[in-house]
């Protein structure tokens, strides 16, 4: 099944549609855009993509008082959070760099599972987080390593979205999503992020108004949330008939996708110390990477994140 040519064509869309979004990224903040106003308008999009999908996919399911608190804990996990220090470094850092470093989200997911019973200890799985952290040491580590040794500062800001993306993953694979499919979930989750953001956006003057002009920045980041909504139709459809487990090894395409368009769109290049810590990290991610999973929170990247099961409980 998994050696299917059309969802060897998918696998390889999602990366390198998920992949694009970190080099759009960077254009979208290079107009002095901040995060909570981006935030905001990504999420909006995200649910205008997804909405129509969600009232079409599985059975609906009656809300109750947990998957509204399902809603907040998934926005603020998978989407505000991280997405506030994925925005604030992404001016700050190459495209490429930040690619290589939203790889590590399984990394953290690892510890994270084994302290929430999630998952069993392995030396394996322990060796290949080891990998990980040679792989960031190498990273800002040497001299010649960065473009600009001030850089080191935001390589560990941007640490902080991957972990909140594996404590999102961790907390819906121990509690699950109370009957919601992934569509529902997702959809929910953008909205409550939007409500979150948009009082913030205004108040602290981050707002961003696309009447007032519509340049390149503001099409990247439509572009971008476009990209994400249809990448993860595309996700939950290939893990329901391929398998999570084939369908995760879109990860590794993500990341190599995020490190060829920057170089190619951005005309970013890498030190030596660069290429190593990515192999590194991309060994750990292999010998790390979970059972049958499916993620349920709002991707920056797809299934390296997750440890719960197909079904969403």
């Amino acid at each position: 099944m998994t050696g299917n040519p059309i969802y060897i064509l998918v696998l390889f869309f999602m990366g390198a549609g998920w992949g694009l979004t970190m080099p759009l990224a960077k254009v979208a903040t290079s107009s002095g855009h901040q995060p909570y106003g981006l935030i905001f308008w990504q999420l909006v999009i995200v649910v205008v993509i997804l909405a129509p999908v969600a009232r079409v996919s599985g059975k609906p399911v009656p809300l109750r008082r947990e998957h509204y608190r399902l809603f907040l804990i998934v926005a603020l996990t998978g989407a505000v959070l991280p997405d506030v220090f994925f925005y604030l470094c992404a001016s700050k850092l190459p495209a490429g760099i930040l690619s290589i470093l939203m790889s590590t989200a399984p990394l953290f997911s690892l510890p994270i599972a084994l302290a929430l019973g999630n998952d069993r200890f392995s030396w394996v799985r322990l060796t290949g987080l080891l990998f990980g952290m040679i792989g960031v040491i190498l990273m800002i580590g040497p001299k010649t390593s960065l473009p600009d040794p001030a850089m080191t500062i935001y390589v560990f800001i941007m640490l902080l979205a991957p972990l909140l993306y594996a404590m999102e993953g961790n907390i819906v694979a121990r509690w699950g999503t109370f009957g919601l499919d992934p569509f529902r979930t997702i959809v929910g989750a953008s909205a409550a992020g939007a409500i979150i953001t948009l009082p913030i956006a205004i108040l602290s003057g981050q707002w961003i108004n696309p009447l007032q002009g519509f340049g390149i920045p503001e099409g990247a980041l439509a572009l971008a949330a476009v990209i994400h909504g249809l990448v993860y139709a595309s996700y939950v459809w290939l893990v329901g008939r391929a398998g999570s487990v084939f369908t995760s090894q879109a990860a590794y395409i993500v990341t190599a996708f995020g490190v060829v368009w920057s170089m190619l769109l951005l005309g970013e290049r890498y030190s030596v110390f660069i290429w190593v810590a990515l192999a590194l990290m991309l060994g750990g991610i292999f010998l790390v990477r979970p059972r049958p999973s499916f993620r349920l929170g709002i991707p920056k990247e797809p299934p390296r994140l997750h440890a719960c099961d197909e079904t969403g409980s």
